[in-house]
């Protein structure tokens, strides 16, 4: 048996295992497993997150808080604004003052409410995630489960495709074989095929004349477009 026929051997039966992969990867059960493990996994930074933002507005908060009383404390200036009048004080300037004051305070008291505000809904979003926790934590370990149980149910088909694939392997070139599965863990499938006409069977383009000349006695080349592994027949 020839390398190349042995690893397109090997090939045709991954096939098998390939889509036995294919339908696990897809399945109702594996999907909701995945969306509860990512929601847990990326939790944890929100929460702290959240928490991080509650307490940076909270200390904005009594920030805010001392200089709308140390500006609400200057109107005691205005106190006795009688005797000042009384004593030759120009009216309009201070009332103009005053006013100033004022509208501090007011700009002051809506960032307050603002600021109150915020820190409410952000405390509502903390303690809604952390029951969103809670709630995935025990849902976890329910879709673990059926998840679980489909694979076992696919144990041994998967066991038999592999005990093939094991006995056919032994036929192929280790570096063959190497560069084989390096492309299988990329996602790559089929890996190895044969040119039609003169172009890649997968992609359909066309590889450089130079690397065509190539392939001859079962040499291959690797498509520049798809990185498959191509051959002449």
């Amino acid at each position: 048996m020839s390398k190349l026929q042995a690893i397109l051997n090997y090939q045709e039966i991954d096939k098998q295992l390939y889509k036995l992969e294919r339908e696990l990867a897809s399945c109702d059960e594996r999907k909701e497993y995945v969306k509860v493990k990512k929601f847990l996994e990326t939790a944890p930074e929100k929460l702290d997150a959240l928490e991080v933002k509650a307490v940076s507005l909270k200390n904005e908060a009594v920030e805010l808080s001392k200089k709308y009383l140390a500006t609400e404390e200057t109107l005691k200036d205005f106190e006795n604004l009688d005797e000042l009048v009384t004593g030759g004080a120009d009216i309009a300037f201070y009332k103009k003052k005053a006013q100033s004051i004022v509208e501090q305070l007011k700009k002051l008291k809506a960032d307050l409410n603002a600021l109150t505000a915020s820190i409410k809904e952000t405390d509502a979003e903390y303690q809604k995630l952390k029951k969103q926790v809670i709630s995935a934590q025990k849902q976890y370990a329910e879709v673990s489960e059926k998840y679980k149980a489909v694979k076992a149910s696919r144990e041994d088909e998967r066991k038999a495709i592999e005990k093939q694939l094991a006995a056919i392997a032994k036929d192929v070139p280790t570096e063959m074989m190497e560069k084989y599965q390096t492309k299988r863990k990329e996602r790559i499938f089929p890996v190895v095929g044969a040119l039609i006409g003169d172009r890649c069977p997968f992609c359909s383009m066309e590889p450089p004349l130079a690397e065509r000349s190539k392939l001859k006695g079962g040499v291959t080349i690797e498509c520049d477009s798809c990185h498959r592994v191509i051959f002449s027949e």
